[in-house]
């Protein structure tokens, strides 16, 4: 999620780079003794302080919740998105395959989609959670994050808001998937299909949808994370200039 979000000139970048993978910086500075600077409360390269840096990611990261949750809570954020779409449950395979011999198909279309749809409405809910990790952010965190591998930004609030995310998700995505027939359309899919088996099912569909809803979520951030690294674009406020400029 420092990721698309950071949006900081490739020039800028390098710098960036530099520190998160080794080497030096513009002024022949090691990426250890920026690391030590920050460690021990001293000003950094540049003449950056630490508050400087852990303000600078805070706001990356900050940037980067708000647009991961701008683009998946947009219609089809997760249901043309292949790498995140939400699919029938690996259990629910032979329910899927059965109506759609039969001709019910679109029973199982409808169901789909409106899966992803709930996903899509839960969405806006995760930046306020992440933003909220964020700014409890310390400094042995953003060194962390810094010298971290392409994911370090993700594992980190993977690790501080998952067990909040899934409270806060449930009761949204179990209203989301009302509000779009999601449970009408699956209970018809298990109604239908468990008329023709006596081995019974029908999966707990607000689980589901909460968990791959979550998943699509920290993989988005994990994207975008890898391209700020990797291939920034010039989108940045004074305070990410300064933090990461060459």
């Amino acid at each position: 999620m420092l990721a698309i979000v950071l949006g900081v000139h490739s020039t800028q970048a390098q710098l960036f780079k530099k520190v998160l993978g080794g080497g030096k910086d513009s002024s022949g500075n090691s990426t250890s003794s920026v690391i030590n600077s920050v460690l021990k409360g001293k000003p950094s390269t540049g003449g950056l302080t630490n508050d400087e840096i852990v303000s600078g990611l805070k706001e990356a990261l900050s940037v980067g919740a708000q647009n991961s949750g701008n683009k998946l809570s947009a219609v089809d954020g997760f249901f043309k998105d292949a790498a995140i779409k939400i699919l029938m449950p690996e259990e629910a395979k032979k329910v899927e395959k059965k109506l759609r011999s039969i001709g019910l198909g679109s029973q199982v279309d409808k169901a789909i989609l409106s899966m992803n749809r709930a996903a899509e409405d839960a969405a806006k809910s995760a930046a306020p959670i992440f933003i909220n990790a964020i700014k409890q952010m310390s400094i042995q965190d953003a060194v962390g994050i810094l010298r971290g591998n392409d994911t370090a930004a993700t594992h980190y609030l993977k690790t501080k808001t998952t067990t909040e995310l899934t409270e806060a998700f449930r009761p949204v995505i179990e209203a989301s998937l009302k509000k779009v027939d999601a449970t009408k359309y699956w209970n018809a899919v298990f109604t239908t299909y468990n008329q023709f088996t006596k081995d019974k099912i029908n999966p707990d569909l607000v689980a589901y949808v909460t968990e791959r809803g979550l998943a699509g979520i920290f993989y988005q951030v994990g994207q975008e994370e890898q391209k700020i690294r990797k291939d920034p674009v010039a989108r940045t406020t004074d305070l990410l200039k300064k933090v990461f400029a060459k």
